[in-house]
């Protein structure tokens, strides 16, 4: 469920507040139980193997309805299936108001929550079938990561082979040059504005609201600062102000989170699994979530951030990924694609060069490098869910973080 798509007219005039603000150096701040034993013919255990084909005319071996297929290892509806789910992720217990004597079909499946989980587990729903909301974030993530990989993702053709005698042009060498220049003084920047930034309240009980809206506040003001340290980037960039600006801001707009979480997964310490913003506030997986953000977009991008620290990255290598990450044509709204591919690829060719000198020994790091573009692409999903998932919990994001990510109120 990723955000709602703006017209082209409104991507322009909603987001071109983040470069007149900045161009006008204006502030952008405004365990799992047994089954129970008293069934006397308890279910038999179904062979491992692709379910029985379904005739269609199956019923919930729980409650009655239609069934869907076969959950948790036996013949059930998407409710029950659902409600299972539910009550074992949230070790949920239920009281009977009847003494445990309902007799389970569609309509006391919706009165009686004790009685519909026994007749869950009488019917054979095995609690450790069951995976957290971690586990399916990850399967669905690896799927998707298996499933796009067979994709182009820099659609450019590749460079030429890598030779022994291979060397960075003047050209290239005075453009990876600017490119760290570049990031080191936005990232210098950035630092001048964390007295901006609301104080991480200092409070025990992590179910305070006062002090859950101060994290909250806290993180979306760092992201806002992250923000400007993009724009400033991007406009640095070699060929970028080359196109128009509606361009400009259409490339943006789609890349923004997914640079964002390539400059976390730079700051990433897996010496003690934390987050590092502004030199020396770190933060680790719970802090995020006293925030108030899902562990279901927290985790994948700790993972991200470990495996990206792992490939031991540069900083010119990092500034020419960020460069390739944000010259994609296929972003929307893109209506010169053949100008930005061009761009694109001046960028991937330098990469390959470097690193056919850096690291000439590994000739997978290239592709390993590319294929982290294919997870961010799936990372930015999971974020339009989480950003979905916040606007149900009634948080609101400040006005220039709506505007990149397309919130609608």
């Amino acid at each position: 469920m990723g955000p709602t798509q703006l017209s082209t007219q409104d991507h322009g005039k909603r987001v071109a507040s983040v470069f007149e603000m900045e161009e006008q150096g204006l502030s952008l701040f405004p365990g799992s139980e047994n089954p129970p034993e008293h069934a006397e013919n308890p279910p038999l255990k179904r062979k491992k193997g692709p379910a029985p084909k379904m005739l269609g005319n199956e019923v919930c071996s729980v409650c009655g309805d239609k069934a869907s297929g076969f959950h948790y290892n036996v013949l059930s509806c998407e409710g029950c299936k659902g409600f299972f789910r539910r009550s074992v992720i949230k070790g949920a217990q239920y009281v009977c108001k009847n003494g445990g004597k309902c007799e389970m079909d569609m309509y006391m499946r919706r009165k009686c929550q004790e009685c519909r989980l026994r007749k869950c587990q009488e019917a054979g729903m095995r609690e450790q079938y069951v995976l957290s909301e971690e586990q399916i974030q990850l399967k669905k993530l690896k799927k998707q990561e298996d499933d796009q990989a067979r994709t182009v993702v820099v659609r450019p053709s590749p460079p030429n082979p890598p030779s022994p005698s291979h060397k960075l042009t003047p050209e290239q060498l005075s453009m990876i040059k600017k490119l760290v220049a570049a990031q080191q003084q936005c990232n210098q920047r950035s630092f001048t504005d964390r007295l901006k930034v609301t104080p991480w309240p200092q409070v025990p009980d992590p179910n305070n609201r006062e002090a859950r809206q101060q994290r909250f506040a806290h993180f979306t003001e760092l992201a806002i600062i992250s923000v400007q340290e993009i724009v400033d980037f991007a406009k640095q960039l070699p060929g970028f102000l080359e196109l128009t600006r509606e361009d400009q801001i259409a490339l943006l707009k789609t890349s923004t989170i997914e640079v964002m979480l390539l400059e976390t997964s730079r700051r990433y310490n897996p010496e003690i699994e934390s987050i590092t913003f502004l030199k020396d506030l770190s933060y680790n997986r719970d802090d995020f979530a006293k925030a108030g953000l899902q562990f279901e977009f927290i985790n994948p991008i700790f993972e991200f951030s470990k495996g990206m620290n792992e490939l031991q990255l540069n900083d010119a290598e990092y500034a020419l990924l960020i460069a390739i990450n944000i010259f994609s044509a296929d972003r929307p709204n893109v209506q010169d694609q053949s100008l930005v591919e061009r761009l694109q690829h001046t960028y991937v060719e330098a990469l390959h060069s470097y690193i056919c000198i850096n690291r000439p020994n590994d000739r997978l790091m290239f592709p390993r490098m590319l294929m982290k573009l294919v997870s961010l692409r799936t990372l930015s999903s999971v974020h339009s869910e989480q950003v979905f998932a916040l606007r149900l919990q009634d948080k609101k994001l400040p006005p220039l973080l709506s505007e990149i990510w397309d919130v609608h109120e």
